[in-house]
């Protein structure tokens, strides 16, 4: 039945230049539960072990109330997709196979609840309060698009670099498998700007993501981040890292790691990024020398993978 007011209930004086009179004098029937403020997004395939030591420090966050916690997992075949057997509390998104990470990042953007978006990778352990902090900063700065925690080991050790935007070397030498260019950060600094954080723990504005038309899904699986972080350097907003927000990063090897079409990917990604900033003949010379050097190894797989555009999206074979 629907609460009604006793005449004789006890009354106080509202507070002047109160919105709603009747909340102040009966705030027991006129509360209704906040909605999330951050909605943390985890994109995985086949790292379990790695998602649920995650998923338990992120239900350890001061404010859990507050966070929606959002896994999307991407066609996984280990114990994944029955994480919220063990976490009810979490949203498990499951993706009937592998649509690489661009698509799963705007699936879980555009389910998430709240306008402040964390993104975190399975490798990623926040501390109780970093989630929070990361987002009383991002609400301070106005003229920051996102923000990160540094991220360090389990020996306390800064993880975290100052990289650079990728050049054509530096995408060339990346999809080798090497680091990008980067250096240590300032810690004594209270935040540190700089130009591409990556993404296995950046929070930003929902807001800022629907401005970019949400992430462009000429990307299969990879370099988004880099186009997150040259949307905001156009827009003239800072990406910071706070040295004094910490989370744990526990590398791992990458179950996709040596797949012929996560390398083809990674190529005709960068040539994408490269035409869409530097021009279209800068993308196309990138794309004709990876094509060029899978020829002379005689990598005819990659070849064709390269000449038809073929990125892992979902709509590969196999």
């Amino acid at each position: 039945m629907p609460q009604t007011l006793r005449k004789d209930a006890p009354k106080s004086e509202p507070k002047k230049g109160s919105l709603d009179p009747a909340a102040e004098l009966y705030p027991e029937i006129s509360e209704e539960p906040l909605g999330p403020r951050v909605t943390a997004i985890l994109i995985s395939y086949n790292r379990a072990a790695a998602l649920r030591r995650a998923v338990q420090a992120l239900e350890r966050s001061r404010d859990r109330e507050r966070l929606e916690i959002l896994v999307v997992d991407n066609g996984s075949q280990d114990e994944s997709p029955q994480l919220d057997i063990d976490f009810p509390e979490i949203t498990l998104m499951r993706l009937p196979h592998h649509f690489g990470a661009t698509k799963a990042m705007n699936i879980g953007t555009r389910t998430a609840k709240a306008e402040i978006l964390f993104f975190l990778s399975p490798c990623v352990e926040v501390e109780p309060d970093t989630v929070t902090k990361l987002a009383d900063q991002l609400e301070l700065e106005a003229d920051s698009a996102a923000v990160c925690p540094l991220l360090v080991d389990a020996e306390g050790r800064a993880v975290s670099r100052d990289q650079k935007m990728p050049t054509s070397a530096a995408f060339a030498a990346a999809c080798r498998g090497e680091d990008l260019p980067g250096g240590p950060l300032d810690l004594t600094q209270e935040s540190v700007a700089v130009e591409y954080p990556g993404i296995d723990a950046l929070m930003v504005r929902k807001q800022f993501v629907r401005g970019m038309n949400y992430f462009d899904e000429r990307y299969g699986h990879c370099w988004a981040d880099a186009d997150l972080a040259m949307q905001a350097r156009n827009a003239q907003r800072k990406i910071r890292i706070f040295p004094k927000i910490r989370a744990i990063y526990r590398p791992e090897s990458d179950p996709l790691a040596g797949e012929a079409i996560v390398k083809a990917d990674c190529i005709l990604g960068a040539a994408h990024f490269l035409g869409k900033y530097n021009g279209f003949m800068a993308g196309l010379g990138f794309r004709l020398a990876a094509i060029f050097r899978a020829l002379f190894r005689l990598n005819l797989g990659q070849v064709s993978s390269l000449v038809s555009g073929q990125k892992l999206d979902g709509n590969q074979n196999g």
